[in-house]
């Protein structure tokens, strides 16, 4: 077997096992009570940190069963409506929680009728997730004199929030000390939440300002899938930590925290929030601000939080202390996290989950973006973005296809001296470098265009699976949605009746394959057809039933990949086919001849 044929066999087998272990071992998943929320400790900075005292939260949850709907559990308090052309809901008078939110642009399913997506929810719901801001008091401050998650707050002004106007809350504990809280939200889905207390008593009070984020239970839709991170996500003075919801339970017991907690102090800039697929909420401290930041998992009551605790601030007689924070909870929208990012958010981009190769990601995204943006659909984004990849790599390729076809010159002379070494494997690999060397050939040359596109091939999955743009992203006809895998069957007609096609996990997926499996396996092996036949009749049958077998594997893959490989597969058969013209060989793709070639004689040199 000559080298070139070793490694082409080589970068093909390799890359045909990290796909078959990736589909076989990780395959894509088919598609509560009483709320104990205990206010963070505040900062350990200084010696009075240490001694503040957290109180015990109790709520309504606690004395009164489960709601049985989630409108019985929106009705259970007065709310303030939350009205904005991209987010609706309502905030909780009790505890000031913002405890009931909907992403207006984005529904459950592509049908018109389905419901929109549902992000925060009140406690007693099912998937309860809110967000909850206070004051921890210290100094031995009682904990009734600060607002807790039991509070119920009066409004100073606001009928509902919108970008216009936005809502104050009020709170007086009668000792003497008032707690304000205003909160605004911008156009997308950022929201500022302004706390002050104003001291009017006769000695000065210790207190923390904190927010929490909570989710009772992991989330019901979890995809649990590899390359896809889910769980808490934060960023500490430039240092971004990710951890999945089921590596919480395994934090150490933290008897300050009352919790499984991993605590990071954050010196000047960071944030700290829960992620999911296409969702996230954020807690997000004011620039160059200092504050502890803490990842909790209470296995007691199965309760995830993430905390922001701001430095202990001691008011004086007279005085009042103010406490700016943001909160995002909505899509990740690359658009909408750049701009806040733009805005003072340090990092905040890397929020979404770029993966191990972002070097890759960053700038695929981008351009698919901008592709998209400009031809107005990202199907023929996709295939915009395959043909300048393929401009970027085609020097490369154009030496790789010239060296095949120099290899296939020599082949004569390599069966020559097949024959001379006999079963002298030695002398025949000195023979065959000499003659590499003696025609400067490089028979690795055909495999250097294989190896670039496997982590390409990998990013663009991880963007295409990752990102919210891809999301029920249309191409035409039947393919409306780019992120699922190919629609149409034979079952359907291809798409011309409306029957659903098998689930991509189940047996009947491998039979009943859609139209872009079918093409991709079709270019696979119009591709093949131009590189020269393997010798060994073993070689020869695993080449042939490798397109095939690429077109089940890769059938239950996101659409958008498929196209992405089958436009790729064309451009590279028109590129070689036209490079092996030029090298003086006209590839015959649909003859018998065992090497795939004829030379040009007579007319056809003069054509």
């Amino acid at each position: 077997m000559d080298d070139q044929n070793k490694n082409l066999i080589l970068a093909t087998a390799l890359s045909f096992l990290v796909i078959l272990v990736w589909f076989v071992l990780f395959p894509p998943p088919e598609p509560d009570t009483a709320l104990d929320t205990q206010p963070p400790a505040q900062t350990s900075q200084t010696e009075a940190d240490a001694t503040a005292s957290v109180p015990d939260a109790t709520t309504q949850s606690q004395a009164a069963p489960e709601a049985e709907t989630r409108e019985d559990e929106l009705a259970d308090a007065p709310r303030i409506p939350i009205a904005t052309d991209r987010v609706s809901g309502s905030i909780s008078l009790l505890g000031g929680r913002i405890d009931d939110l909907s992403l207006n642009d984005y529904r459950v399913t592509q049908d018109p009728d389905a419901d929109i997506v549902k992000m925060l929810s009140p406690v007693g719901t099912a998937d309860a997730y809110y967000a909850l801001y206070g004051w921890a008091p210290g100094g031995g401050l009682d904990p009734t004199a600060v607002p807790g998650p039991n509070t119920l707050w009066s409004v100073a002004s606001g009928e509902a929030l919108s970008p216009t106007s936005p809502v104050t809350l009020t709170w007086d504990n009668g000792a003497g000390q008032t707690f304000t809280r205003t909160i605004e939200i911008d156009e997308d889905y950022l929201f500022t939440i302004t706390q002050s207390v104003a001291n009017t008593g006769d000695a000065p009070i210790t207190v923390a300002p904190y927010g929490v984020l909570a989710r009772h239970s992991e989330p019901s839709d979890l995809r649990n899938f590899f390359i896809l991170h889910e769980g808490v996500v934060a960023m500490a003075d430039g240092e971004l930590t990710e951890t999945d919801w089921s590596d919480m339970p395994d934090f150490a017991f933290s008897e300050r925290e009352r919790a499984r907690a991993e605590v990071t102090q954050v010196a000047q800039n960071g944030w700290i929030g829960f992620t999911d697929h296409y969702w996230m909420s954020t807690l997000i401290p004011a620039p160059g601000t200092a504050f502890k930041s803490v990842a909790k998992y209470d296995e007691r009551r199965d309760i995830y939080q993430a905390e922001t605790v701001m430095p202990t601030q001691t008011v004086a007689p007279g005085t009042s202390v103010t406490v700016t924070s943001q909160l995002f909870a909505g899509a990740k929208e690359w658009d909408a996290i750049r701009t806040y990012q733009s805005a003072g958010v340090e990092g905040f981009i890397d929020s979404i989950d770029w993966g191990w190769f972002f070097f890759l990601t960053k700038p695929i995204f981008w351009l698919l973006h901008e592709l998209n943006l400009l031809i107005g659909n990202m199907g023929w984004a996709i295939i915009g973005l395959t043909l300048i990849i393929k401009a970027i790599l085609f020097p490369l390729a154009y030496k790789s296809y010239v060296s095949m076809a120099k290899m296939k010159e020599l082949q004569p002379q390599m069966e020559k001296l097949k024959e001379e070494a006999g079963d002298d494997r030695q002398k025949m690999q000195q023979g065959m470098m000499e003659l590499y060397k003696r025609e400067k050939v490089n028979p690795a040359a055909g495999c250097l265009p294989i190896l670039l596109q496997i982590p390409i091939f990998f990013s663009l999955y991880k963007v295409i699976f990752v990102t919210i743009e891809l999301r029920h992203a249309p191409f035409f006809g039947p393919f409306q949605d780019l992120s699922a895998p190919d629609p149409t069957s034979i079952m359907n007609f291809f798409g011309l009746l409306p029957i659903e096609a098998p689930e991509p996990t189940s047996i009947l997926a491998l039979i009943f394959i859609g139209i872009l499996p079918l093409l991709l396996g079709i270019s696979m092996w119009l591709q093949q057809k131009l590189n020269p036949a393997p010798t060994d009749p073993t070689q020869q049958m695993i080449f042939a039933w490798m397109p095939w077998v690429f077109m089940f594997m890769l059938g239950g893959f996101a659409s958008g990949l498929v196209i992405y490989w089958i436009a790729n597969n064309t451009i590279t058969f028109a590129q070689q086919y036209l490079i092996m013209r030029s090298q003086g060989y006209t590839p015959d793709v649909f003859g018998n001849i065992r090497s795939g070639f004829k030379r040009k004689t007579g007319e056809d040199a003069k054509k």
